[in-house]
């Protein structure tokens, strides 16, 4: 039996996706909670960004989870997907393997963004 959201498994980005996912709200709607940017909810999610220990506290308590749980899988939080109702495992692992894709994507994204700026700052001045 596998535990999705120990800390061997999940990162914290999974957890907060998970938890996001069981309390039913959309990334929009958690960031207006939060009083953050969508793009932040999302960076944390993809594990791109951690939130602050004042944004992780009140994201717990948001979500019903707990801080020991958000940050390594143990304590309370929610329940295993494949305790609960919801996709077959094979569907979990394609889940797992778009979220990491997902994570790579906009990791690459940055750094195209970072080698444009170094372009247009090697190029000569007219």
């Amino acid at each position: 039996m596998t535990d999705w959201f120990s800390e061997e498994q999940a990162t914290m980005g999974d957890r907060i996706a998970g938890a996001r996912e069981a309390a039913g709200l959309t990334q929009d709607e958690l960031a207006r909670r939060l009083g953050v940017r969508h793009s932040t909810v999302k960076a944390w999610e993809d594990d791109r960004s951690e939130p602050r220990a004042n944004r992780l506290q009140m994201l717990a308590g948001m979500l019903n989870v707990s801080l020991m749980w958000m940050l390594t899988g143990r304590g309370d939080g929610v329940p295993d997907p494949d305790k609960a109702a919801g996709p077959a495992p094979e569907a979990a692992a394609l889940a797992i393997d778009l979220r990491l894709l997902r994570a790579e994507l906009g990791r690459m994204a940055d750094r195209v963004g970072q080698i444009e700026k170094r372009l247009r700052q090697a190029e000569p001045r007219p």
